[in-house]
């Protein structure tokens, strides 16, 4: 069992990220003696170095968590969840899903990536509205999708992050929102994003970890003009508006506590992605503490 004072930290230069850990990162919380070797990546780089287990604690889709669950468990609290944040599925003006081109070649929709939430979402969502449509995937960075779209590379584009925010700037279309036809169907919050830690580190360290990832979100609330140039220095293409949007949807009380609710919706989600073939079921427990 691992167990030292210095651990590899992985998270993303999102601002719901970096609010999250600055004060950890800036070291305005007392860190009880433990040291972090922090690296931001963007999700789709975490999720395919946790393969490796390059980080000991790591942000992660929970799509992803689905086949390192050998290797890694959840902590309780850093997660994405909430309500009125899912992906959203966009187009060009007129467009619709169900439409038939004319060249009889399926629809192109692009993801953000094949190990993504957005795309387990994206099954689910054509699994019950069009079960049996056939369209081509076409995965790419989430920065790539809504160029392609405009640019006639992919038809429909699912987006996340603070493309959410922007879209209709860019005169694209709205064709469903993924989290609000979850909220719809299941009454609970939907599952962007977690936090998980090696198994081989000590349960005690994880819970101690998992206490230290609660402190820095309390201080983030508590000051949230406090190292702020941390979250900007990351987010240096985005607008004042779109950084305050983005922390107020993906942080919230779930990120400081998955509690019941929380735990009931990660635990649905992956029932159905198993459902779907999409993941295995998991032989260990599901959190580290």
């Amino acid at each position: 069992m691992k167990n030292d004072s210095s651990y590899s930290l992985g998270y993303s230069g999102c601002p719901n990220d970096t609010f999250i850990f600055k004060a950890i990162a800036r070291h305005l919380i007392d860190l009880n003696s433990y040291g972090f070797n922090i690296s931001l990546e963007d999700v789709e780089t975490l999720n395919q170095n946790a393969e490796k287990q390059k980080y000991d604690i790591t942000k992660l889709s929970f799509a992803a968590f689905g086949s390192l669950s050998d290797k890694y468990a959840l902590l309780r609290t850093g997660s994405a969840l909430g309500l009125g944040c899912g992906p959203l599925i966009i187009s060009g003006p007129g467009r619709r899903i169900s439409d038939k081109k004319d060249d009889k070649k399926k629809q192109i929709i692009a993801v953000p990536g094949l190990g993504t939430t957005a795309y387990h979402l994206f099954r689910f969502y054509m699994d019950d509205l069009f079960p049996g449509l056939e369209v081509q995937v076409c995965p790419m960075s989430f920065e790539k999708i809504m160029p392609s779209v405009l640019a006639k590379r992919a038809d429909f584009g699912v987006i996340i992050h603070e493309g959410r925010f922007v879209y209709q700037n860019m005169n694209l279309e709205l064709k469903a929102d993924l989290g609000q036809w979850w909220e719809d169907k299941t009454s609970l919050p939907i599952p962007l994003g977690c936090i998980a830690i090696r198994r081989d580190i000590d349960t005690s360290v994880a819970c101690d970890i998992q206490n230290l990832i609660k402190q820095s979100i309390d201080h983030a609330f508590s000051n949230p003009n406090a190292a702020y140039d941390y979250i900007k220095g990351y987010a240096q293409e985005m607008e004042e508006s779109v950084i305050q949007q983005h922390i107020g949807l993906y942080v919230n009380d779930f990120s400081r506590d998955l509690g019941d609710k929380g735990e009931a919706a990660i635990t649905l989600f992956f029932k159905k992605a198993q459902e779907s073939g999409l993941m295995q079921p998991f032989n260990a427990p599901l959190f580290a503490c």
